[in-house]
């Protein structure tokens, strides 16, 4: 075949144009996450949290470290000195000097508890904020996951409506015709009529489901998704599952919102000590140059003073009105607090892992059975095509017979969605979810 030279100019150039459009594959569900990644808010506000968290252990060692001051003042006095009392030897009058004085300080604790037990206290502060991170790194593939999803189902419920529709509007040409030919009776007619009209109404409804899936993906990546990759028709499902018990298990080792539970208890442990080191008594070296000069006082003489102080300074407490007992008791209820919150944790975790368990479980068991439900539909709507042809089936039963062939569609593509989100989601609640999960879904995925 040969191009005369225009055409070939315009093919040129539409290839060009439209070849990042068209060499565009879809984006899975791994390359929505690094998005996500990149972009979730919820995400970059505990990344930030956890980096001022690390502070708090250069700020528990400060306490150890030496603290050196400088205090320097310059003053000016004006003095109207009078003595009560007669033949006083010192003169008296108005009298005006100028002065200066500066003083280093340094303090280097040499013991105290409670600056011990604050480093201690801090770094397991740390640690918690580290699981946050972890957990909210967790739980974003979990959002990503659903709301891809969420997308995915919206677009396929308008996919089946648009073929439902157009199928009723066929049959409902057809009853007109056959209406005003006198072949059929009115009822037919409106049958058809009143489930044209309720696809109608289930359109909008469903372009509105998928605006809402749509926005709640762009809150997570930061952008209007693009484009996604679709489950693939030969999905490949888990033969069998790992008994419920296996899974609770991991879930009592991994999952991080209990880890982050147990580490409040030792926190609270932390509090405790220091609260007791309230009872404690502090040593701290002190050193200390004072240089002052006054040019005058109020005797007449000036002064110059240059003084070194080096020593150490004991303190120990003996009454402080109940304060340290007060504070070593709520320590101690907090920690009992603490111990009732991870009882609540771990059984709300043991009980979203068994809502998880069971869910994948029953998609699992659901595909099967609407994989087989679909076939028989599809039978069902051939068998009642033909018998409406012939005339042995009414109107209405075709109306029915597609309604429950495309109700089976829409029902196993739910529950194929739903498969994929529950392996994420269980696996979310036993704590050991990876990155390496979502490609592993990303292979279900079609590639184009």
């Amino acid at each position: 075949m040969t191009f005369s030279r225009p055409a070939h100019w315009i093919l040129l150039l539409s290839s060009l144009w439209l070849g990042p459009w068209a060499a565009a594959a879809p984006q899975s569900l791994f390359d929505v996450y690094l998005q996500a990644k990149q972009n979730d808010p919820q995400l970059a506000a505990a990344g930030h949290g956890n980096l001022a968290a690390q502070e708090l252990i250069e700020q528990a060692k400060a306490g150890y470290r030496p603290n050196v001051a400088l205090s320097a003042s310059t003053t000016a006095n004006h003095t109207d000195l009078k003595y009560n009392t007669a033949n006083v030897p010192l003169p008296a009058g108005v009298n005006r000097f100028e002065g200066y004085a500066a003083k280093v300080e340094a303090r280097q604790p040499i013991y105290r508890k409670e600056n011990l037990e604050r480093i201690d206290l801090s770094k397991v502060q740390v640690s918690v904020t580290d699981k946050q991170l972890h957990l909210t790194q967790q739980q974003l593939m979990l959002r990503t996951t659903q709301a891809y999803f969420d997308v995915l189902q919206a677009q396929d419920r308008i996919e089946l409506l648009a073929a439902q529709k157009q199928a009723i509007q066929q049959q409902l040409q057809q009853a007109k015709a056959s209406f005003e030919a006198g072949i059929t009776t009115v009822t037919d007619l409106h049958e058809a009529q009143a489930r044209y009209d309720l696809i109608v109404a289930q359109e909008i409804a469903a372009e509105n489901e998928q605006a809402v899936a749509q926005h709640s993906l762009q809150a997570i990546i930061g952008n209007p998704p693009q484009t996604l990759a679709k489950v693939r028709d030969d999905l490949q499902i888990t033969p069998a599952l790992k008994p419920m018990q296996d899974w609770q298990t991991v879930t009592a080792a991994s999952n991080l919102n209990i880890q982050i539970q147990q580490a409040q208890i030792e926190i609270s442990d932390r509090n405790i000590s220091i609260a007791q080191s309230g009872h404690y008594p502090t040593l701290d070296a002190v050193a200390s140059y004072t240089d002052s000069h006054y040019n005058g006082s109020q005797n007449r003489f000036g002064t110059d003073l240059q003084n070194a102080v080096i020593g150490v300074e004991l303190n120990v407490p003996i009454y402080l009105g109940g304060a340290v007992d007060s504070r070593i008791r709520q320590a101690a209820y907090n920690k009992q607090k603490a111990q009732d919150d991870l009882e609540n944790v771990h059984r709300q975790t043991m009980l979203e892992t068994q809502r998880a368990y069971l869910g994948l479980s029953s998609s699992i068991a659901q595909i099967k059975a609407l994989e087989q439900a679909l076939q028989s539909s599809q039978s069902q709507l051939d068998a009642t095509k033909l018998g409406y042809e012939v005339g042995i089936r009414t109107s209405v039963d075709l109306l029915n017979a597609r309604q429950q062939h495309f109700s089976a569609k829409r029902d196993l593509l739910q529950a194929r969605y739903n498969y994929l989100v529950s392996i994420i989601r269980l696996k979310t609640a036993s704590g050991i979810i990876n990155e390496a999960d979502l490609q592993d879904i990303d292979q279900q995925l079609t590639k184009r």
